[in-house]
């Protein structure tokens, strides 16, 4: 690589990685976009970044943006390209107790900032099955979601401020702990969710939340999908919005959780079809244990729940969290697999796999449903074992689970962001007048197409 030298030059030799040093690099978390990058560079400061931004730019070289290496879309695959890695770049900075806020470099991993948090009695809620090697970097621009969503929103209603590195090389400083600001446009928020492709965040100064004194987790089995939604109604009105997590395994779920993790357990004595966990957590002398409690046997009475069990210590309560968070693991260990990530409206989640399943059917009679949902919040993790390897079927697949989502008025990416793998469904599904400015805004802050290029926005 012509650049090489350059590059090297800024970062230093040991921190510019060629060949089988650029190995954990080279293949993503799910196995399917394999490359060996030409260079990966690790920068320790937003000045390195910057210097890298700027000779890039002049070059014409193409950089990709990395962090946990934990994405499912394909965002960080570039055989023979520039890898930028901010691992080097974790330092959390400060917790403000008082104005509850951390700021962090953008290479810090999500379980360090959990941990820095609760030292001082806060907590970070975001949070999903890889924290122990995601980073912050990675979160904000593919605007991560997780099991706490329900509560605290997504990874852009905890950011109050950022620090990014442009295509040019030039830094923009939006680093305000401010609740309100509403001087002009909200550049921080176009920057968040933008997968890398209009600037490279440094920096940022995240939302604390006070921790909870105490929770209350259960599993509970209800006999259709809308008494799971009355459910959690009754938990949100009788608690103040407290609920955290609400999450949906079926039957089959279950099943290969029990076949393929050791020391794996039913949730319940019967086996049951329906499988919710829910938890409720407060930070008062509030009894939520009780009241959850409460609303289950009334439910039991009226049989729209058919059974319930509540964590009684943090083992159990860990036990529950792990059965859901092994949800990608249990996934991606088969293939071929077609995977997806679709948002629903609350109330036509049950009508989805309805129709979802009737479609599959008419497409490959012998197919594999896989799916997990975070059914408070409408988010549908919906993957296919189809019944042979056939790249024709698989676009056929898509394209069917395309037109329920659309049909519902949902939308065909939730939480994953879009990378490689969703970008002909951006071309075939997104408004194309939403597109024409998604591509003006990316020429007007990238006018030579080196950020993170063919990723996200479909040509």
């Amino acid at each position: 690589m012509p650049l090489l030298q350059d590059f090297a030059a800024i970062v230093g030799d040991k921190f510019a990685l060629t060949g089988a040093d650029t190995a954990r690099w080279s293949k993503d978390w799910t196995g399917k976009y394999c490359a060996e990058p030409g260079v990966v560079l690790r920068p320790a400061s937003t000045s390195e970044v910057s210097q890298i931004m700027a000779l890039a730019n002049q070059e014409r070289q193409s950089i990709t943006p990395v962090s946990g290496h934990t994405g499912l879309v394909g965002g960080t695959y570039a055989p023979g390209g520039v890898l930028l890695s901010l691992d080097r770049m974790n330092t959390i900075h400060e917790i403000n107790t008082a104005a509850r806020t951390a700021t962090v470099d953008a290479g810090v991993i999500l379980s360090s900032l959990h941990d820095a948090a609760e030292m001082q009695d806060l907590i970070f809620p975001l949070t999903f099955g890889a924290r122990g090697s995601a980073m912050i970097g990675g979160v904000m621009s593919t605007n991560a979601g997780g099991s706490n969503v329900l509560r605290y929103g997504n990874t852009r209603d905890l950011v109050l401020g950022l620090e990014a590195v442009l295509a040019d090389g030039r830094v923009v400083n939006l680093m305000s702990s401010l609740h309100k600001d509403n001087s002009g446009l909200n550049l921080r928020q176009l920057l968040i969710g933008s997968e890398g492709t209009l600037g490279v965040i440094t920096k940022a100064i995240l939302k604390l939340a006070p921790k909870p004194r105490s929770y209350a987790t259960a599993m509970v089995a209800t006999p259709t999908l809308e008494d799971a939604l009355t459910l959690l109604n009754r938990a949100q009105d009788a608690t103040g919005r407290s609920v955290e997590a609400f999450e949906y395994m079926p039957r089959n779920y279950i099943d290969v959780h029990m076949d393929r993790i050791d020391g794996a357990r039913e949730p319940f004595d019967a086996p049951r079809d329906i499988n919710i966990m829910v938890e409720v957590a407060t930070t008062t002398d509030f009894d939520v244990n009780e009241t959850l409690l409460d609303i289950m046997a009334d439910m039991m009475e009226d049989g729209t729940v058919l059974d319930a069990v509540v964590a009684q210590n943090e083992g159990q309560r860990r036990e529950m969290w792990e059965r859901r968070e092994a949800a990608a693991e249990l996934a991606f260990w088969r293939q071929p697999i077609v995977d997806t990530d679709v948002a629903l409206p609350l109330d036509l989640v049950p009508a989805f796999f309805e129709k979802v399943a009737v479609r599959m059917a008419a497409l490959d009679a012998d197919f594999e449903p896989n799916f997990v949902a975070h059914l408070g919040d409408g988010n549908v993790h919906y993957s296919v074992y189809p019944s042979r390897d056939d790249t024709a079927l698989n676009d056929k697949v898509v394209e069917a689970i395309e037109d329920v989502v659309e049909e519902l008025g949902g939308s065909f990416s939730a939480e994953h962001g879009v990378g490689l793998s969703k970008l002909n469904t951006m071309r075939r599904r997104k408004d194309p007048v939403a597109l024409d400015m998604m591509r003006k805004i990316k020429a007007a802050l990238d006018p030579n197409g080196i950020l993170n290029p063919g990723k996200m926005i479909p040509d």
